[in-house]
């Protein structure tokens, strides 16, 4: 059974601005989420950081390195709830501050 994937509205907004072939490995990435795969390194981390069960996708090109938040923990669907550009090496604050405040977003809704 595939699982539905579910986007905060933010999260989907700065997807569609990056690249088409980061946007390609993406969509691949989530879909085999929602067939019920497991993502690993170097494609996917956990970030514990921003709560249990979140991961990371991460995907690199020529024009940067891009994230998205997710958590895939439920049988139903698989939550996207943040996505952005990655500028430094270490995540910043306020990224995950942001990722945590949409994933309580979308658990309440």
């Amino acid at each position: 059974m595939l699982r539905s994937a579910v986007f905060h509205p933010e999260a989907l907004r700065t997807i569609r601005t990056f690249p088409e072939d980061v946007r390609r490995e993406l969509g691949k990435a989530i879909f085999d989420l929602q067939q019920g795969e497991t993502l690993k390194m170097p494609l996917s981390r956990p970030m514990v950081t921003v709560g249990s069960g979140v991961e990371e996708i991460r995907i690199r090109d020529r024009s940067g390195n891009y994230r998205a938040f997710y958590l895939a923990r439920s049988e139903k669907r698989v939550l996207v709830f943040h996505a952005f550009m990655k500028k430094h090496r270490k995540t910043p604050h306020s990224q995950i501050d942001l990722g945590k405040r949409r994933l309580r977003e979308m658990l309440k809704g």
